[in-house]
């Protein structure tokens, strides 16, 4: 790794963050919607926080300073990143690009912009529902999307959620036993807390699980909307959750807490740690 190929992925990550806003959200880039984007007409509009649309480009400034910052720690004569090779019996390996993105530091910037963009809307849909009486106050919203998910249109063979009989059957006896009451509190925290651990890059990778698990559950139930495009995202931060975090907490977090098949530095008495590119200091990198 060079500082001149690491400008190359970090120019790569600030247009994919680009993208994916003008390709897959609306009104992102609205000058006129920096400090205020209200939801709503008349009194009854709300001024939501993350509707902001200076976090776009807040997150844009982030992608590009922390590529930048990690490019000029590189020495000039650049690191030798290449995985080694090891030869087990039975066992196939990886190609060497998708072992250095899962799981080299140096291409954690590429993360940056996925991370940036689903939890922003995690973040978004999580402070819609919490401000909302029709989640924390009875699960009124929860119900009539139950409701909506397990009723049999005329003429209809099966639910929204009838494509697997269980599905829909789970669906019921939530309804009936009035389980909306709680789960709706249950999944606006959650969406909210999901889009800041992804923001922020503290636990990447459970937080990102458990953004494919909603997605999930909002597809079987017949909603497709934006989750397919945020399940597909989210299921990459899931498998890159070793360096997805490296600009975040978990640059801290995961060597200090490890991991339940190896102990972190808090469990062996060591304190605090934090990820360190092994080969800062290594040999120049191959043409």
């Amino acid at each position: 790794m060079t500082r001149q190929r690491m400008y190359i992925l970090t120019a790569f990550s600030a247009l994919l963050f680009l993208f994916l806003n003008w390709a897959f959200a609306d009104g992102m880039f609205k000058l006129g919607h920096l400090f205020s984007m209200k939801i709503g007409s008349g009194e009854t509009a709300t001024n939501y926080f993350t509707n902001m649309t200076i976090f776009t480009y807040l997150f844009l400034a982030l992608i590009i300073v922390a590529g930048v910052v990690q490019a000029q720690r590189i020495p000039e004569s650049g690191v030798d990143i290449a995985p080694v090779t090891t030869k087990t019996e039975g066992q196939t390996e990886d190609p060497k690009s998708w072992r250095l993105l899962l799981g080299n530091v140096y291409f954690a910037v590429l993360w940056l912009p996925l991370r940036f963009f689903i939890g922003y809307e995690w973040l978004t849909a999580g402070e819609h529902k919490v401000r909302s009486s029709a989640w924390m106050d009875g699960g009124t919203a929860l119900k009539g999307f139950w409701k909506g998910a397990t009723a049999i249109p005329e003429g209809a063979v099966a639910s929204r959620a009838g494509t697997y009989d269980w599905y829909h059957n789970l669906l019921t006896y939530m309804l009936n036993n009035e389980w909306y009451t709680w789960f709706a509190k249950l999944i606006a925290v959650g969406e909210f807390l999901i889009g800041l651990g992804l923001i922020v890059g503290a636990v990447v990778g459970i937080a990102a699980f458990f953004g494919t698990l909603l997605n999930f559950s909002f597809m079987m139930a017949g909603t497709v909307s934006s989750n397919p495009v945020m399940f597909g995202i989210t299921v990459f931060l899931v498998l890159g959750w070793k360096v997805a975090g490296y600009f975040g907490l978990d640059r801290y977090l995961l060597p200090t807490l490890g991991a339940p098949w190896k102990a972190g530095s808090l469990i062996q008495g060591e304190g605090v740690t934090g990820m360190r590119p092994e080969a800062a200091r290594g040999p120049k990198a191959p043409a």
